[in-house]
């Protein structure tokens, strides 16, 4: 690894104080003119705001100061009015409160914490369809129907049911979340190891329906973004459950993803895009950097551990801005490969990036489960 980790770690140490002080009261999601934006007051559901909270206590356990404390703290309270509204509570509990309230617990004892995670656990149970053996993805929108709806990124939020099922000594959360993960080995994972966003099944039949296209280029696209949370998650639930078939799944995953780094290890946003079209996402990188170095734990092959250094080293020296001035830390990210607008910051790319930075450097806290 040499010392670029924590050299890197040092400019983020060096940056963050500043902007945690200017951003006191915000839960941020994107910036813009190198400010962030405040998504908790309108939009306090949204699925990404459990990472600033994540992205501080990250911090404090490398540099314990008082400001990081508070903001993830106060983060983590302002969602409690999620509970509230049905709205809020989809599949992404995990995002949500896996960052705030189990980083809590990590750093100190917290019953309220404690409280919330027990909350969003059964509420995330509670998507669970038996017929099709699949976690329920978004609420319905409008006048559509998104019943049968499973998405790759559940994989991420399954952690939430394995840390119930150990905690409080109950099967059926740890069930819940086997049951889906094979659902999504099958469903989701192609033979060749590339990995498709959205799954429509029958919901009373729990039959497939079809692929779609989701957040990538199209349906048959490896979207990156979704290529890296199979990558992280299918290794997460062999972490938690040590069964074999989660790692042929995340291999074949894993090897898909090596296979399409390009040269410049920079990661467009869907592998299968045009070859005229440069638009990146450094989420994809980060998240996929950390399900690499988590990976190497358990497969004796220095290829993965290189991989997931290789993509953070291209991060820290090619697209990350460590000015004290400037609130973001990771650019040019980019949500989804048709909406309007690409390559600008994401709260998620910044805590993914310093989740794995910290891992290297042996200073972060392992909060998925």
């Amino acid at each position: 690894m040499g010392n670029w980790a924590e050299e890197c770690e040092a400019k983020i140490l060096a940056k963050m104080p500043a902007v945690a002080e200017r951003s006191r009261g915000i839960i941020p999601y994107s910036a813009q003119n190198g400010r962030f934006d405040d998504m908790s007051k309108d939009r306090i559901g949204w699925w990404t705001n459990g990472f600033w909270g994540g992205l501080m206590w990250q911090l404090y356990a490398a540099d314990p100061r008082e400001v990081y404390r508070e903001n993830a703290i106060r983060t983590e309270e302002e969602m409690d009015r999620c509970f509230l509204d049905y709205r809020s509570m989809d599949h992404d509990s995990g995002f949500r409160w896996l960052p705030t309230s189990l980083a809590h617990l990590r750093v100190e004892d917290s019953p309220e914490s404690y409280n919330r995670l027990r909350l969003a656990a059964d509420n995330l149970a509670g998507r669970f369809n038996p017929i099709g053996n699949y976690i329920r993805a978004w609420n319905d929108w409008d006048e559509s129907r998104n019943g049968g709806w499973a998405i790759i990124d559940c994989m991420m939020n399954l952690p939430l049911l394995y840390w119930a099922g150990k905690t409080i000594e109950d099967p059926r959360y740890t069930e819940i979340a086997l049951r889906h993960a094979r659902t999504a080995a099958q469903h989701f994972v192609r033979e060749d190891g590339s990995v498709c966003h959205i799954v429509e099944f029958n919901p009373a039949t729990g039959a497939f329906v079809k692929s779609l296209g989701g957040q990538g280029l199209g349906v048959g696209s490896s979207w990156t973004r979704g290529q890296a949370w199979g990558l992280y998650g299918f290794t997460l639930s062999y972490r938690h459950t040590k069964k074999e078939e989660f790692l042929d799944t995340v291999r074949k995953i894993a090897d898909a993803f090596l296979r399409r780094i390009p040269a410049s290890g920079l990661i467009p946003v869907d592998f299968d895009q045009p070859l005229d079209c440069s638009w990146e996402d450094s989420t994809a990188a980060a998240i996929a950097a950390c399900g690499f170095l988590e990976l190497s734990k358990y497969v004796n092959n220095i290829t993965y551990q290189e991989a997931g250094e290789r993509l953070l080293r291209t991060l820290a020296e090619k697209r990350c801005n460590f000015d004290p001035e400037t609130d973001e830390l990771v650019e040019k990210c980019t949500a989804a490969y048709h909406d309007e607008k690409h390559e600008f910051p994401i709260i998620y790319g910044d805590y993914y990036f310093v989740e794995g930075i910290l891992r290297l450097t042996g200073k972060g806290i392992f909060i998925w489960g």
